[in-house]
């Protein structure tokens, strides 16, 4: 087995990380997560530890295998193809980390998916992966940052990038794949003891939802009606170390991906919060959840497990609220 990777040194620093808010007991309103099983185990030798997710409309899953820098789709089964590669950096020096990594994946209606990738050097930034094609370099990020959750915003043509080092969300339009700074501050940015930053990102309900993993918050950025910039940030929800999440439905509760922690919590509109999932189901460092319909799906990346690593992808039901 090879050492863990830098990342896993870097954030298991946060292991003393204090919780500020208690969990809480199962409200009705509360969607309920049931039945867990893991379909599919991948390779953590060979890096195939997945970051991120995206559903393709059968329920299939994307993912990102950080280490592999590679695509993969699972289907329900649990049968893994890999769809793409992205190219290997001669000497990688993504911050915090070391190695390439590949992070966020979106996907839009016809196909394409898109992917961040963190190399420290020029390939830093988005990657297009048409459907039966090869990665294509679309937009560049700054080599000393680190994008890491991404979300498309098909209407308005473009990409948010969550960037854990930089600390700030990054507005990158299809058109022209020229980035630039969409919100910034100090609710984005890492801390010393914990440096990742902004991280999971979802558009959602006319806002930029991110979570930061360092501070332990869930922020929601409003996008302006008219000129589509960003809004003051407001916290939603405290004393989380989320990776990324999802939403339920079209109400603004979410199930979050606690990494450190081996957990996937609930957390409501209010910010309180209970777990549903934890170690005991099959949850191994999870990193990112998707819902598609009356499922859930979890994948895990085992990033921080000193033996027996087990990289992967978790199902289970979800019976939603009326949100």
């Amino acid at each position: 087995m090879p050492r863990l990777p830098r990342l896993a040194a870097a954030v298991a620093a946060g292991a003393a990380f204090t919780v500020l808010a208690t969990g809480t007991a199962v409200s009705a309103g509360d969607p309920t997560v049931s039945d867990p099983r893991v379909v599919a185990h991948f390779d953590f030798a060979a890096g195939r530890t997945p970051e991120n997710i995206a559903l393709e409309p059968d329920g299939s899953a994307d993912l990102t295998f950080a280490y592999a820098h590679q695509v993969a789709r699972v289907d329900g089964n649990g049968t893994t193809r890999i769809l793409a590669t992205l190219p290997a950096v001669a000497n990688p020096r993504t911050p915090n980390i070391g190695a390439a990594i590949a992070t966020g994946i979106a996907r839009a209606h016809d196909g394409t998916l898109y992917v961040a990738y963190a190399t420290g050097t020029a390939e830093t930034g988005i990657w297009r992966v048409s459907p039966g094609g090869e990665p294509e370099q679309i937009a560049q990020l700054p080599a000393d940052g680190l994008p890491n959750g991404i979300a498309l915003d098909e209407k308005c043509d473009r990409i948010y990038v969550a960037d854990s080092v930089r600390g700030v969300v990054w507005s990158v339009p299809l058109a022209t794949g020229v980035p630039a700074v969409w919100a910034s501050g100090a609710a984005l940015e890492p801390t010393a003891e914990l440096p990742f930053g902004a991280n999971g990102l979802k558009v959602h309900n006319g806002a930029v939802w991110v979570s930061n993993t360092g501070q332990g918050t869930l922020l929601r950025i409003p996008v302006g009606r008219h000129d589509g910039a960003a809004g003051p940030a407001e916290t939603r929800a405290t004393g989380l170390t989320i990776d990324d999440f999802a939403f339920t439905g079209h109400g603004d509760t979410v199930l979050a991906a606690l990494v450190l922690e081996n957990k996937l919590e609930l957390v409501r509109p209010d910010g309180s919060h209970r777990t549903v999932l934890t170690a005991a189901d099959g949850l191994d460092n999870p990193t990112s959840v998707a819902v598609h319909a009356k499922q859930v799906q979890v994948p895990s990346a085992a990033y921080f497990t000193p033996s027996a690593p087990d990289p992967n992808l978790l199902l289970a039901r979800i019976s939603k609220n009326k949100d």
